[in-house]
């Protein structure tokens, strides 16, 4: 797995970002686009370093596809694609999917856990941020407040509290 720069007792201030945040920043028709933009704007403030795993992209991607499909624009998705492109860079991904064989069983047993409530790559998104001690993840999915060792941040409000929170439990 290319970790870029991971170790296992993580860092202070890095989190994940979830597909739902990164489709609003870069769709401005996304309903949530303004508070991505301006969530984005606080986590820059704080200096805090965002992960973008391959299967958030992934999926990224594909929910941009649909809906542009779905709502008649699909005229718009390669200009939505370009705006992709330019926000996220090949040499900013952290490749997780190769781990998937190794890990399988407990993203099934999560996703048992949860009795479904997290699918399969937000339960491999959970217990990629569990194994490099990642405790944050930037998302509008309510579904990881359940996960015990996640602080969900999905408001530009929370960044600074949480962070600080962390600060202090280090």
């Amino acid at each position: 797995m290319t970790r870029r720069g991971f170790s296992r007792r993580g860092m202070n201030k890095q989190a994940v970002i979830d597909s739902n945040v990164l489709v609003a920043l870069t769709d401005s028709r996304d309903k949530w686009h303004s508070q991505a933009q301006t969530l984005l704007n606080s986590l820059e403030v704080e200096d805090v370093r965002l992960i973008y795993l391959d299967c958030v992209l992934n999926e990224t991607i594909s929910v941009m596809a649909r809906r542009a499909e779905e709502q008649q624009r699909s005229h718009q998705f390669s200009a939505l694609l370009n705006k992709f492109k330019q926000q996220i860079i090949m040499e900013n991904i952290t490749w997780i999917s190769p781990e998937i064989p190794r890990m399988y069983p407990d993203v099934i047993g999560l996703i048992e856990d949860t009795s479904g409530k997290l699918n399969f790559n937000d339960s491999l998104i959970a217990l990629f941020c569990k194994e490099f001690a990642i405790n944050v993840i930037i998302s509008f999915d309510r579904d990881f407040d359940m996960i015990e060792w996640l602080r969900r941040i999905s408001e530009p409000s929370g960044v600074k509290t949480v962070f600080t929170e962390n600060a202090h439990n280090l």
